[in-house]
């Protein structure tokens, strides 16, 4: 399976450097194959026909998180604490073999045949994240609620995801760069310039996942690190090369399955691998972005209704509340989003929801990013039974899945509805809503372009 050069160029495998590739060996091993068997379930349900973008994207972002839902750096010292132990068995089992130039060539597939591994591994991660930009998907335009917000109601990390989600020809940018990264770390011969650009690229969203509270902090620091190790292959002839100006000569270690039908089964592997993970999901996502963006509901809301509204009266137990930004109670605004979606802004106290995982969720209810890491406002799904005109919402932020307000609404004319029912406590309310036909900024600069002149 593996030829050397006429040099004879083969690592000069120490026991030192070998008990540190055993224990690398493992540690990255148990952190890319999935122990979990709700990993291989999900993979079971799917079938190519009806698979989602989403399906694809999750498995590409597998890692595994022993300790909580989310990974955690505690999880990496149980990881290098079975490393370390597996690693020593290891040794101590093959102490008798680590000197003769057999085992070292062995060592020398092992070590190959690993950096494959990992380089397919960063891969297919780059390449999940960069079609996801590539199509605005992942930060996408803020909702009619996010731009009727105060600035201060948002963490740090939403108000990252909104600058991000405002400039999506920036973003598509990005994906272009991860995806042509992912492709490069495919070929050997490409696979440390690739790796060098990522631990550049991606250190920047590990720096800004620390900087915004982001909730990829671990992940991005494992991308980082495959990336490292990858590099590691050429780094010392680089440094040789471009900064001490020495002569430096290639590693000429390289399988021989070029011949015979271990060329056949690499270019069917690589074949299969470039089809799912390049051309069925970049075709997937393409269309996710036009029929079903992961961020927000899919189910559409009130034909019509989509804006934000004043409350200009607004009466609970039969007392009326006059207008008031500090009152706990009275509604302020109404938004009514294009998707089953209302929002309602009051001083009421909003637990703020800030996951911030990156997951692809088919069902509305768990996707979460309008409400995420932004107070000020409740959020509520609403289901609708148009013969009686009647609204069932449901509050979609998880610290209050027992809130349901149960409302009648009538459409007075194009800027009026009534709304009136019982809230969150059965309490009977009334509130009359007046539409604000509200410009904003962002949208009135693309429209004219930022060279013309326009008011709002």
């Amino acid at each position: 399976m593996s030829k050397t050069s006429s040099s004879g160029n083969i690592t000069a495998w120490n026991k030192n450097l070998l008990f540190l590739l055993r224990i690398i060996f493992v540690y990255f091993l148990i952190q890319i194959i999935p122990l979990d068997l709700k990993f291989y379930k999900q993979i079971s349900r799917g079938n190519l026909p009806g698979l989602h973008y989403g399906d694809i994207f999750n498995i590409a972002h597998y890692y595994p998180s022993w300790f909580s839902n989310a990974p955690s750096f505690a999880d990496w010292g149980v990881f290098l604490l079975f490393a370390v132990v597996i690693g020593i068995i290891w040794t101590l089992w093959d102490r008798n073999r680590t000197t003769t130039t057999n085992n070292n060539i062995g060592y020398d597939k092992l070590y190959y045949w690993f950096r494959v591994i990992l380089r397919y591994r960063l891969s297919v991660a780059v390449i999940a994240y960069g079609f996801i930009k590539l199509f605005p998907l992942q930060a996408p335009y803020p909702s009619i609620s996010n731009l009727n917000t105060n600035y201060g109601d948002f963490t740090r990390w939403k108000l990252f995801g909104l600058s991000l989600g405002i400039v999506p020809s920036y973003q598509s940018f990005l994906g272009a760069v991860e995806i042509l990264l992912g492709l490069l770390l495919l070929n050997r011969k490409t696979a440390s310039i690739a790796a060098f650009i990522i631990i550049v690229f991606t250190g920047n969203v590990f720096m800004s996942n620390l900087a915004y509270e982001g909730g990829e902090v671990v992940y991005s620091l494992f991308l980082i690190s495959l990336a490292f190790f990858i590099l590691l292959y050429d780094l010392q002839r680089i440094i040789n090369l471009l900064i001490l100006q020495k002569p430096t000569a290639p590693n000429r270690f390289h399988p021989s399955f070029f011949q015979g039908w271990r060329k056949y089964v690499r270019l069917g592997l690589k074949t299969a691998f470039i089809l799912l993970f390049v051309v069925i999901y970049g075709f997937k996502t393409h269309s996710g972005y036009r029929k079903d963006q992961f961020q927000y509901p899919n189910q559409r809301g009130l034909p019509g209704f989509a804006g934000i509204y004043n409350v200009s009266r607004f009466a609970i137990g039969g007392d009326t509340l006059v207008y008031s930004k500090l009152d706990p109670v009275r509604w302020t605004d109404v938004v009514f989003e294009k998707w089953n979606t209302i929002s309602i802004r009051s001083n009421r106290p909003v637990i703020i929801d800030s996951t911030n995982i990156d997951k692809i969720l088919r069902t509305d209810q768990k996707r979460s990013y309008e409400y995420e890491g932004s107070a000020g406002r409740h959020y509520y799904s609403y289901k609708t039974d148009t013969t009686n005109h009647l609204l069932t919402l449901q509050n979609r932020n998880p610290h209050y899945a027992t809130e349901q307000i149960l409302l009648n609404y009538d459409q007075v004319n194009d800027s009026t509805i009534v709304l009136s029912g019982t809230d969150q406590d059965r309490l009977p309310i009334y509130a009359v809503l007046q539409k604000i036909n509200k410009k904003y900024l962002l949208q009135e600069v693309e429209k004219r372009g930022r060279r013309k002149s326009f008011k709002l």
